[in-house]
């Protein structure tokens, strides 16, 4: 007997959107007790900071897959992915960034990564290193091992790189402006290592607009290094098929709050600009696009983010082309990181969550490396634990979760395929904006790059600071007695005496011709002149000052570009109250005076404490009056009803004969706020209130310093 086979779309009657919207509408009145007009938009629609509306429903009527606009993976329009099949095969590049300050420790922490499974590196060379100073350069004297490894010399590198099979990893770079110096280095180091140029495998990251853009100097005049960043490219395009010379880096834009559409518009006009100045080196734009390797951070929000990525692609794709570029060369290569903005230094624990879901999206958004953030790094250097879950959560992914086994896992969604279209439209119109102007460096000069940034992040500010977008185990749900992990000390002064007297070591074993006779002027290639100093045992610095030349500094009018975390005004709160906790040997307190039964206070006390517990007071129960009176801080909680009643008035007045400085109702005021303050009511705390600004002069008046 055959089974009987089961059709679902045949047993049950079409509805159209229309009909399930009346109902739903009606649903809304009946639930909200009236009319349900514009109910729906206010209750179902989500407006994001991109100006895209999230409907709560998508259906075909909103992405025709007819239509075919994704294509497939490895061909245009590149939504689907940048090559065939993507990672399915051999799953994404697990690319951890490495900056231990001192290359002893850089080297052991590396080797630890790639014993576990890491299969490239991110070399953040140190504040120092990135301006192209040596180690005993004086105005390096408070540089040095700051945020990144020291790695002056020649010997210092391989010191960095011992035991360490450099043939089967990729190296990539983080040297800011001295990126013709840190390429020549890393150069250098496969030759010693007997590395065949055809072999090697990373990415030397140059890219200028961003290191301005972070740093808001560079050592010369910006298109001076723009004009070595094409003699690198054609350098490297010659003789190592395998590695990248450029890179369009927008972190330095989302961490200062850039939204997703802006994100996208600034890496396609920072892509463009770098596209003019590697065909002017002499590229063709085939050739200059393969030179690029794009990297991206993404939040937490991950189906934002997967449609960022794909949005991406889409959008580099079109600009390849109409700038004459084949079809082969209009693929993007993608590295993707976990947003720092969203990792907190409080309840550190819970980042293992959001790098878990940055690792997630990016996966699925089609991420060719990813980079993994330990959840104590924003404390300081990780620890062994932080590394090796940073790495873990991205082997479960693959791994236990085969999340790279299909390719474009988004794909045929009707909401992520509506959201990848809506951003990458909305970002294109900020793109053409920017060409108009004149193009990113010149939209980065006037500062118009940083107005925009100011002005969307404002809004997130404003939800952050009333608790709209809440950031958990800070500004909700706050852990008072929580033991932070401690992070081990770097003695900075020692690492730069020991790194300068190593680099003396090094000056006197090595040639005094370390520079070489080589042209570095505009006749020759300024990168063959570097690689050739670099064998010689020239330093960073001694290269640097080369390549540099006697250029002016620039200097950004606006400035760099500020982090915002977002968790960052809440935690300076929190060191506040621990700071006046340590002072006085006990926290600020606030006491909660509740009216009535469980029933009546409770919402409205679960309010209070989450409110005050973020700005790190310790919250005590009071059931009356003289059990609340000894705090200075108390909060009336109770019902609108028992409000009405006149019980807060009541409880305040008997709250200011006990001496209570400060008197605090869980509640909008509404029209009897002035009866509220003549009873002696100072502040109304409620949701959608400005939390810090409250805060900030409720722990002032208890003395704390913020």
């Amino acid at each position: 007997m055959l089974a009987r086979e089961l059709h679902i779309a045949e047993e049950f009657p079409r509805v159209s959107l229309d009909r399930w919207r009346g109902l739903v509408e009606a649903d809304l009145a009946g639930a909200g007790g009236g009319e349900a007009k514009g109910l729906f938009e206010r209750k179902l629609v989500t407006h994001t900071y991109e100006g895209v509306y999230i409907q709560p429903l998508y259906t075909e009527l909103e992405w025709d897959s007819s239509a075919g606009q994704t294509g497939c993976s490895g061909s245009s329009p590149w939504v689907r992915g940048s090559v065939p099949l993507g990672t399915a095969v051999d799953g994404w590049d697990i690319r951890q960034e490495h900056g231990w300050a001192d290359p002893a420790e850089f080297n052991a922490r590396m080797l630890e990564d790639l014993n576990g499974g890491v299969t490239s590196v991110l070399l953040r060379m140190d504040a120092a290193g990135r301006a192209g100073l040596d180690a005993d350069d004086p105005e390096a004297a408070k540089l040095v091992g700051v945020d990144g490894c020291t790695l002056s010399s020649g010997a210092e590198w391989d010191r960095a790189f011992a035991g360490v099979h450099v043939g089967m990893i990729g190296v990539t770079l983080e040297a800011g402006a001295a990126f013709v110096a840190g390429a020549a280095q890393l150069m250098a180091l496969w030759e010693r290592a007997g590395l065949e140029a055809v072999r090697a495998r990373g990415a030397f990251n140059a890219d200028p607009l961003a290191a301005l853009a972070r740093d808001g100097t560079v050592p010369i005049a910006i298109d001076g290094l723009l004009h070595q960043m094409g003699d690198l490219a054609a350098f490297t395009s010659a003789r190592y098929p395998l590695v990248t010379s450029v890179r369009v880096g927008t972190a330095a834009y989302h961490h200062a709050g850039a939204t997703a559409t802006q994100d996208l518009a600034f890496a396609m006009a920072s892509g463009v600009e770098y596209l003019r100045f590697l065909t002017g080196a002499g590229l063709s734009v085939d050739a200059a696009s393969r030179q690029m390797l794009f990297s991206m951070a993404v939040g937490c929000h991950f189906f934002l983010a997967i449609a960022k990525l794909r949005a991406a692609r889409r959008m580099w794709g079109r600009v390849v082309e109409k700038c004459g570029g084949t079809l082969g060369a209009a693929g993007m290569r993608l590295h993707v990181r976990t947003s720092k903005r969203v990792l907190t230094h409080r309840d550190p624990w819970v980042n293992i969550l959001r790098n878990a879901a940055c690792v997630f999206a990016a996966g699925v958004g089609g991420a060719e490396a990813i980079g993994s953030e330990p959840f104590d790094g924003v404390l300081g250097p990780a620890s062994e634990l932080g590394r090796r879950v940073a790495r873990n959560t991205q082997h479960m992914l693959m791994e236990e979760a085969h999340l790279h086994r299909v390719c474009d896992p988004a794909g045929g969604s009707h909401y992520l395929e509506s959201l990848t279209e809506e951003l990458a439209d909305a970002a294109w119109v900020i793109f053409r904006d920017i060409e108009r102007r004149g193009g990113m460096l010149a939209c980065l000069k006037s500062g118009w790059v940083q107005e925009q940034i100011d002005a969307s992040y404002r809004t997130r500010a404003k939800n952050i600071a009333t608790v709209k977008d809440q950031v958990l185990g800070v500004s909700a749900f706050a852990n008072l007695l929580e033991r932070l992990p401690t992070p081990k000390i770097v003695d900075l002064d020692r690492v730069r005496v020991e790194a300068v007297r190593r680099l003396g070591d090094h000056r006197s074993a090595s040639s005094r011709d370390r520079v070489g006779q080589r042209d570095f002027g505009d006749g020759a290639s300024l990168t063959a002149a570097a690689v050739d100093a670099a064998r010689r045992g020239a330093t960073i610095g001694e290269i640097s000052r080369r390549v540099f030349g006697t250029g002016v500094p620039l200097a950004l009018s606006a400035g760099p570009l500020a982090v915002h975390p977002y968790a960052e005004p809440f935690e300076r709160l929190r060191d506040a109250a621990d700071g006046l906790a340590e002072e006085c040997g006990r926290r600020p307190i606030a006491a909660l005076l509740t009216l009535g039964s469980a029933a009546e206070h409770g919402a409205r006390a679960g309010y209070a404490r989450n409110f005050f517990q973020a700005g790190g007071f310790e919250v005590r129960s009071a059931m009356s009056v003289s059990q609340a009176a000894g705090a200075g801080i108390v909060v009336i909680c109770g019902s609108d009803a028992q409000y009405a009643e006149g019980q807060a008035e009541r409880a305040a007045a008997e709250l200011r004969a006990a001496g209570v400085r400060t008197v605090v109702l869980a509640g909008q005021p509404g029209s009897r706020e002035g009866a509220y303050r003549a009873a002696g009511i100072d502040r109304f705390i409620f949701v959608k209130c400005d939390v810090v600004r409250t805060l900030t002069e409720l722990l002032s008046e208890e003395g704390a310093t913020i």
